[in-house]
């Protein structure tokens, strides 16, 4: 077979070459390598959240850096890079004390804090990246520096929403906060009381308690078909957490199966949630949008309600998302079915969520964003840290 022939061999994407780091040394002289050699760098923690895949040039993994300290009289715990959060859940527990986790604790703490994070205490106290204190990193010129409220303010407000946009986070120091037990669990009614659920847990918001978080979901159960899943936990008693629910629960009828109790925080990991195929913001939940969530062929759709402490933030808070806006939905399905659905939502986003990297300016306000790109030219002006949700410098 002459070459003109010759069926060609095939390509196989370019490995990347990996430095598992174990301190800020080892980060440092990771990221001044791949600028001496021009190598594209992708960083990854623990993995999850990675929206660019590291196929080519450097990869600068930090899960070795997995060490937690607690200090429980200033309630304050300092993280390394690589940690997740059933490291620090576990640190802080017997002390009585939590973090601001999400809803799985095998997630990581430093890209869930950088990317906002919201989880089941949220509307009690705020995003995690609101009770972000410190943060040490190394910037695309090599410097091991540490941003707070004092040093290097402007960095430190990017980098509470802003992601991994600015340089390589080997260490988070954050407020954790004296909740030992809450009243938390998972019921489920007949799929039919979708819409007379979901009209009251609409109406229920403006006065419901910031220490209630709650999600209303439509999916398919192995034993019940399809049905409609009431997801809550309360940072209080439980006698304070059924009241709270009354009235939701009243309109949604008997339940086909209630696991409603007190138990620790670490055990909210066990409530579940709907994969955030499709995720979107919301800022009301009109008839019409019920009427398409009760009668779509979507695989999970899940309703949760934000506001609380997360729309009250302190002066000087950082970038995270649209504050506002008090609904989302979380849809496990295909684009078809997402679409009817999107169309009434405000076309904003959460980094957290967002799988997009196109989208990436809808998870910021267009003041914020403006700002963080004044950041990102500030600190890595040539867009070193670029393999992300992207931040381009101004």
């Amino acid at each position: 077979m002459d070459a003109a022939t010759r069926t060609p061999a095939r390509t196989r994407p370019a490995e990347p070459l990996t430095v598992d780091a174990t301190g800020p040394a080892d980060v440092r002289a990771a990221v001044l390598a791949s600028r001496e050699r021009g190598l594209p760098l992708t960083v990854q923690a623990t993995g999850h959240g990675t929206v660019v895949p590291p196929d080519e040039g450097l990869l600068l993994r930090t899960s070795r850096m997995s060490r937690v300290l607690v200090d429980p009289s200033r309630r304050v715990a300092r993280a390394e890079a690589g940690a997740r959060w059933s490291h620090v859940i576990a640190a802080a527990a017997p002390l009585g004390l939590s973090p601001l986790s999400g809803s799985h604790a095998s997630v990581g703490v430093t890209g869930y804090t950088l990317g906002g994070g919201v989880g089941w205490l949220s509307r009690r106290f705020g995003f995690a990246a609101d009770h972000l204190l410190r943060a040490e990193l190394v910037t695309a010129d090599g410097r091991h520096l540490t941003a707070d409220a004092d040093r290097h303010p402007d960095l430190f407000w990017a980098l509470r929403g802003g992601s991994g946009n600015f340089g390589v986070v080997t260490s988070l120091e954050f407020r954790l906060h004296p909740v030992s037990t809450v009243y938390a669990g998972v019921a489920l009614f007949p799929a039919e009381r979708t819409a007379e659920v979901l009209t009251q847990f609409r109406d229920d918001a403006p006065t419901r308690p910031d220490a209630l978080s709650i999600s209303v979901a439509l999916a398919n159960h192995a034993d019940y078909g399809r049905v409609v899943v009431l997801r809550a936990v309360y940072a209080g008693t439980a006698e304070d957490g059924a009241r709270a629910l009354r009235s939701l629960l009243k309109v949604a009828g008997p339940p086909l199966h209630d696991s409603f109790r007190t138990m620790p925080y670490a055990e909210t990991e066990s409530l579940g949630g709907t994969p955030p195929l499709h995720f979107h913001l919301y800022a009301d939940l009109p008839d019409a949008l019920i009427s398409a969530i009760a009668h779509s062929d979507a695989s999970g759709i899940e309703v949760r309600h934000w506001g609380g402490a997360m729309a009250c933030p302190a002066p000087g808070a950082g970038p995270v998302g649209h504050r506002e806006v008090p609904f989302s939905l979380t849809i496990e399905g295909s684009a078809t079915d997402a679409a009817p659905l999107a169309a009434f939502a405000t076309g904003g986003s959460f980094l957290n969520f967002l799988h997009d990297t196109s989208r990436t300016a809808t998870a910021y306000t267009p003041e914020n964003f403006r700002r963080l790109r004044e950041v990102k030219r500030a600190y890595d002006p040539q867009n070193v840290f670029h393999r992300n949700h992207n931040i381009r410098p101004a």
